[in-house]
């Protein structure tokens, strides 16, 4: 009795790793990603993406995944929408604002801490 457990077990991980093995095989040189992918490269939050597969703006695809269902998106897809997306340029437009301010202060640190060593050498300079 015993035996037949671990066959199903070992089966069960068997069919696991196939189920695995075509999940990636499809993906592979494809645009359909996981919303997890698309979310990273494109900035747009997982719920932004279902709702906008939820409400057709883009389309998404459930596959079989190695812990159960997944959905996938087209990248290429997903990222104009989010181009197409007033919110989510506003933020990628605050984060270059952002950028730039900080390179600006860190130019602005360097030439106080130029000013300052030269003070520095000049009152060593003139004391001595």
């Amino acid at each position: 009795m015993s035996e037949g457990v671990a066959t199903v077990d070992w089966q069960d991980r068997l069919d696991a790793w196939e189920i695995e093995l075509e999940l990636s095989a499809q993906l592979d040189g494809s645009d359909w990603v996981t919303l997890d992918r698309a979310a990273a490269v494109t900035g747009a939050s997982r719920a932004v993406l279902r709702s906008w597969y939820r409400s057709g703006q883009i389309p998404s695809r459930l596959v079989d995944g190695p812990h159960g269902p997944q959905r996938l998106v087209p990248l290429a897809l997903v990222a104009a929408r989010a181009e197409a997306s007033p919110r989510l340029r506003r933020a990628a437009e605050r984060q270059i604002a952002d950028q730039a301010q900080l390179e600006l202060l860190r130019d602005r640190i360097d030439q106080l801490e130029r000013r300052l060593s030269a003070l520095e050498r000049g009152q060593h300079g003139g004391s001595g």
